[in-house]
């Protein structure tokens, strides 16, 4: 491929590294300094004048940092004479912060996009936002893939057979009917309530599982209460058998290890669109890449064709 600049923060260089080997071009060099009062200083040490330049930075803990990386970043290319610069970012965590449910709360979801417009993002590419409404924050075009078909293909190497996927709340529902669809399995949603960001209570399983082979799918998994609480609740219903999966494993404060010590919970399937350190890993965990999904996006994008045409 010509005229492509590939740089990548410090988020996530693995997955970066990943994506130019299917890209076949070279991750670029980035230089990230600290100067004495704490302020970061970035250099993009390769070309970009009238170059596509494309910025692999998820937005990781610790997440302001990443940030404002990311913004020296798309800076350093605008002032670099770029011709057109894509975020290239396979976690957006400020997604969360989607809607005013408070009085006087902040919405980190849209001020964030403003700042990335702002910075100089000239397009967007991302993976699974937490809410569909998060697209219509930004004033630049969004590609917002997912990893469902990643997730399916692994799960059709299995006995279908007697399996309902089963989503944690209503909110995933939509998701989880379209991955029950590619399965070609029944679906299943819990009734949930959160009351704080660690503390959530299903009160009820909606739909057919007893006896099952239940599919857990969310969307992300952090402090994994939810998906705990909803484990609790499948037992009581007898269900066969559960395994869990996300697009996002942030797996924080032990998440992973508490998952994992669930007895009936034979495994635990995610991505690489966050960085999940190898001393974190458990025997339960699989890990599927979405480096090809996001190259072929890439390259899509650079070449002017269709990026929608990859979920057909």
């Amino acid at each position: 491929m010509r005229d492509i600049a590939v740089f990548s923060g410090s988020a996530h260089p693995e997955l970066a590294e990943e994506i130019c080997t299917q890209l076949e071009v070279p991750l670029l060099p980035v230089r990230v300094d600290r100067f004495a009062n704490d302020c970061l200083e970035v250099q993009l040490q390769a070309n970009c004048r009238e170059r596509d330049v494309f910025l692999i930075q998820p937005l990781v803990p610790p997440v302001q940092e990443h940030l404002v990386e990311l913004l020296l970043m798309l800076d350093a290319a605008r002032g670099a004479s770029a011709a057109r610069t894509t975020v290239v970012m396979s976690h957006y965590a400020y997604a969360r912060s989607d809607k005013k449910d408070e009085p006087r709360i902040s919405i980190g979801g849209r001020l964030v996009a403003d700042l990335l417009s702002s910075a100089g993002a000239s397009r967007v590419l991302t993976l699974t936002l937490h809410s569909p409404q998060v697209h219509g924050f930004f004033s630049v075009p969004v590609d917002h893939l997912h990893a469902l078909r990643e997730l399916a293909t692994h799960f059709r190497g299995l006995d279908l057979a007697n399996s309902v996927v089963v989503s944690p709340d209503l909110g995933n529902a939509k998701a989880a009917s379209a991955f029950a669809r590619m399965l070609g399995v029944p679906v299943a949603a819990g009734a949930k309530q959160r009351f704080s960001d660690d503390r959530v209570v299903i009160s009820a399983v909606i739909g057919d599982i007893e006896g099952k082979d239940v599919i857990v799918l969310d969307d992300e998994i952090a402090r994994g209460s939810t998906v705990i609480e909803l484990i609790d609740r499948l037992r009581e219903r007898n269900v066969a058998s559960i395994r869990v999966a996300c697009t996002h494993g942030l797996f924080t404060d032990g998440a992973l290890d508490r998952l994992a010590a669930q007895p009936d919970v034979l495994e635990i399937v995610c991505t690489n669109s966050v960085p999940i350190p190898k001393e974190k890993w458990v025997p339960k965990l699989r890990l599927l890449s979405i480096a090809p999904a996001m190259a072929e996006a890439m390259r899509r994008i650079h070449n002017g064709e269709s990026v929608s045409s990859l979920f057909h």
